[in-house]
């Protein structure tokens, strides 16, 4: 599946409730069929407060690119023509934005969304004083290996919308709850009906059942493991972290990973300092994610580099842990994406503007900064020139807030404003 390719509908489910259709058809909403994207019908988008382009050659000249009474033209899945409204070309539609702002869909590079299980008393109990540790990630194995096919597919296209509902447009999920060959191999099987941006976490953590012989697991993990589940994922991740895998394991499942055509990302430096941020840097991976305990050395290496800084403030939210330091980042000429990190355990949010009023308040990061690093930011981390901008030729992926401008994601924290979604050129939601 390339990037910005069609995506294939899921198959309808049988008898589901209320709940389940309402979720379900908004879920179906993400997906683009073949005849949508041939169509050649035009829609102007007109009356647009403040349009976000991410092109600094449009508009006030900044990374946004921002335009004020501006207007977007669509013609099938694309943008064709951004600018000033009064020169907007002829359509065949219209659609008054109402003195809103319009921005590109957010685009969500990091989630673990093909699960099963709750892990509320985990939760409760990190909240009255434990600390978060990687052992988590074992209840929701359990839960996701006992799960059927229906009931991972049922809870992926719910998170999937729900995610749609907040403005996210393209969305990238992993695999890592199922930690055996069949169980990797459906979990990516089914996220593949669902997006093209689907990543191999069979390096989650080292498996119970392996515990007593992680070289055997790491050999798995490389081998047959590898084989079943890339022909459905376009990369390959790895938890580098103490109490998961080291720098060396790492690298030989990033390396062989490569070999089978995944490109590499990586969760790094989240819990301490350790060699994740360098080996992606060494291996180009197109993303470091977490990158919260970097030493000057780290910092350099990923502003001397094509690899992303992907920042999850859910995380350390949802954690009480320490806040990554996006100033020191962005400062030192990063490259920064923002992702939600929604997975059961440690994230467990979907809401892209939740993550941009998170790190204004609490990451030194600009509303201007997060709302590119939340778009434009998403779509470097996931090598992706066709998303995260409004500009001729890009996808026409785009939302409306009702507010005026984007600094109300992080002015009205909490508020939901995204009002309408636009996903190849067609309003689902």
């Amino acid at each position: 599946m390339t990037p910005g390719s069609p995506l294939p509908r899921p198959a309808p489910e049988p008898a589901p409730t209320a709940e389940q259709a309402t979720e379900d058809a908004m879920s179906n909403a993400t997906t683009v069929s073949p005849a949508h994207s041939a169509s050649t019908a035009s829609t102007l988008i007109t009356n647009i407060a403040a349009l976000v382009t991410n092109d600094p050659s449009l508009g006030d000249g900044s990374p946004l690119g921002l335009i004020q009474d501006a207007a977007v033209a669509i013609e099938g899945d694309r943008v064709v023509w951004t600018g000033d409204q009064s020169k907007a070309p002829a359509t065949d539609n219209r659609v008054d934005a109402a003195g809103r702002a319009v921005l590109p869909g957010f685009v969500d590079s990091h989630s673990h969304l093909v699960f099963a299980g709750d892990r509320t008393q985990e939760f409760n109990a990190r909240m009255s004083g434990r600390a978060y540790s990687a052992g988590g990630i074992r209840t929701t194995v359990a839960a996701t290996r006992a799960a059927s096919d229906e009931e991972l597919e049922r809870n992926l296209t719910r998170y999937l919308a729900e995610a749609l509902r907040q403005g996210t447009t393209t969305l990238e999920t992993k695999s890592g709850y199922g930690l055996t060959v069949e169980d990797e191999a459906r979990a990516l099987r089914i996220a593949a009906a669902h997006t093209d941006e689907v990543t191999y976490l069979g390096a989650h953590i080292v498996p119970p059942d392996h515990a007593d012989d992680p070289a055997a697991y790491v050999s798995l993990v490389t081998g047959e493991m590898l084989d079943a589940c890339a022909p459905y994922a376009r990369w390959i991740d790895v938890f580098c972290e103490k109490g998961a895998f080291d720098g060396d394991q790492a690298r030989a499942i990033l390396t062989a990973g490569r070999a089978k055509g995944l490109h590499p990302r990586i969760h790094a430096n989240q819990l301490s300092y350790g060699p994740g941020v360098q080996l992606a840097v060494e291996l180009d991976a197109a993303s470091a994610d977490h990158c919260t305990h970097l030493t000057a050395e780290d910092v350099d290496a990923l502003a001397n580099s094509r690899t992303v800084a992907t920042l999850l403030p859910g995380a350390e939210f949802s954690t009480r842990a320490e806040w990554p330091d996006a100033r020191r980042l962005l400062d030192a000429g990063v490259t920064v994406a923002l992702s939600t990190d929604c997975n059961p355990g440690s994230s467990f949010t979907s809401s892209v503007p939740f993550c941009v009023a998170l790190a204004v308040r609490d990451m030194g990061m600009t509303p201007d900064e997060a709302v590119w690093s939340a778009t434009a930011g998403g779509a470097a981390a996931l090598r992706r020139d066709d998303v995260g901008s409004l500009t001729p030729g890009a996808r026409a992926d785009l939302l409306l807030l009702n507010a005026p401008s984007h600094v109300h994601l992080a002015y009205r924290p909490g508020v939901p404003l995204v009002s309408q979604v636009w996903r190849a050129g067609e309003r689902v939601a």
